[in-house]
């Protein structure tokens, strides 16, 4: 048995370890805390993105029309950065593990820009130079509305709290036409409704026991809630 983590063993040996996972998903689903922890799992580095850097977040949380472009923009430019600069560093040595996925930055330029906002961000996206590496799996957590809801609420984030529940709607319905078409990566469709992957050790060994195998195609994860 290999011990990834304190609190959980699996027998890796049956296994060729994906390199780059990202982990996506809408805003409350708990995407960046399962990122972090898969990466402490398999000792991988992480790729996360930087919400708290956005100066315009707060704005557009707060009403969303007033600030959508620049928020967008300045979230393109610093994803784009990100993965340039692991470029230049070479990424395919490192093994990494990122809570976003470049290919899906235009579903919330199309939630957020009116219809001159997005031609405008389109047009700086078409001439951005973003060779973004295709990840080995993609893990989409989805939940409903509600529970999305809930658990920004819980979460207490002062900025979060200003996110109206028609924004959550509406991009976690764009989440789902998103991941229904994507075949770009080997694809596993998460149900995290009821299910805690950051405090029962259960849910999580599951998890990562179903992901392990994953090589190609797209897959569902639908569980019962561990007690």
């Amino acid at each position: 048995m290999v011990t990834l983590a304190n609190d959980i063993n699996i027998d890796l040996g049956q296994y060729v370890l994906p390199r780059f996972i990202a982990v996506e998903g809408p805003v409350g689903v708990g995407k960046t805390t399962l990122a972090k922890r898969l990466a402490t799992t398999f000792n991988y580095d992480t790729l996360l993105e930087q919400a708290d850097a956005n100066p315009f977040l707060e704005r557009f949380y707060a009403n969303r029309h007033s600030a959508a472009l620049p928020t967008q923009l300045f979230f393109l430019f610093q994803r784009a950065q990100q993965l340039q600069e692991l470029r230049q560093g070479d990424m395919f040595k490192p093994v990494r593990i990122a809570d976003f996925l470049m290919d899906k930055d235009s579903l919330f330029a199309r939630v957020t820009l009116d219809e001159d906002e997005l031609r405008l961000y389109n047009s700086v996206y078409e001439h951005l130079t973003i060779d973004a590496p295709s990840p080995d799996l993609v893990i989409y957590l989805q939940a409903p509305t509600d529970v999305l809801a809930e658990r920004v609420q819980r979460r207490g984030n002062p900025i979060e709290q200003k996110i109206d529940y028609g924004y959550l709607r509406d991009l976690n319905e764009a989440y789902t036409q998103f991941f229904y078409y994507y075949d770009q990566a080997p694809l596993l469709i998460v149900n995290a409704a009821e299910i805690d992957l950051v405090n029962n050790v259960s849910d999580y060994r599951n998890l990562v026991q179903f992901l392990l195998p994953i090589k190609s195609g797209r897959h569902y994860y639908n569980p019962s809630p561990q007690l």
